[in-house]
């Protein structure tokens, strides 16, 4: 047995328990209660367990869960930046490049490359992997907001052309569900949970 190794792993996994602390904006389903970024990964990674099926390209599933659990263990040190911030711009920044390879350099060396590739395939995009990734990313939030009366959009003031912009990167993933998701945030236009900004008049 690598002893080494196992303190190292060990290590990490009482590192990551931090995760549990990091609030979310988000509420859980029908609840008051604001969602942790530990929830947040676990449920991203039913989703995909369950959802792969509907992805418009092959993916690799475990991949992809891999992706989602570990995509926001940074915000242990860069903290959870709420996705409509008009202040600070929801990228992959430096502090967050840096709390990767601090978080993932406590594990053994090879485990700590792998990991480190798989986040930042995620924060690029390209894959089709990480194309469905984060489908499953923009999608949760957009369930919760709807169960909510409007959740974070209500609460922030978010018009519909925001969450728009925001939420069709599902469509990058899975055509399928970013028409559900379309459907969705049509019929909380409809019932007043998510408001239009009204067009500018022209000059006649």
């Amino acid at each position: 047995m690598n002893t080494n190794q196992l303190l190292q792993q060990v290590a990490f996994i009482k590192e990551i328990d931090k995760l549990k602390y990091i609030q979310r904006r988000t509420k859980l389903f029908n609840s008051d209660r604001n969602e942790n970024d530990a929830e947040h990964s676990w449920h991203l990674a039913m989703m995909t367990l369950v959802l792969a099926e509907h992805a418009d390209k092959p993916i690799d599933v475990l991949k992809v869960i891999k992706m989602v659990l570990i995509h926001d263990l940074v915000e242990i040190d860069a903290g959870d930046t709420f996705i409509y911030d008009t202040a600070k711009n929801h990228t992959n920044t430096e502090e967050e490049r840096l709390a990767a390879q601090r978080i993932f350099g406590l594990l053994p060396e090879a485990q700590a490359q792998e990991l480190i590739a798989i986040w930042e395939e995620f924060e690029e995009g390209m894959t089709d992997d990480a194309k469905f990734a984060k489908a499953m990313d923009r999608f949760e939030p957009l369930l919760q907001n709807t169960s909510n009366n409007g959740g974070t959009w209500a609460e922030f003031n978010v018009d519909y052309q925001k969450v728009y912009d925001k939420k069709k990167a599902i469509q990058n993933g899975s055509a399928a569900i970013w028409t559900y998701a379309e459907q969705l945030l049509n019929e909380s236009v409809e019932k007043g949970i998510l408001k239009k900004k009204p067009h500018p008049k022209k000059d006649k």
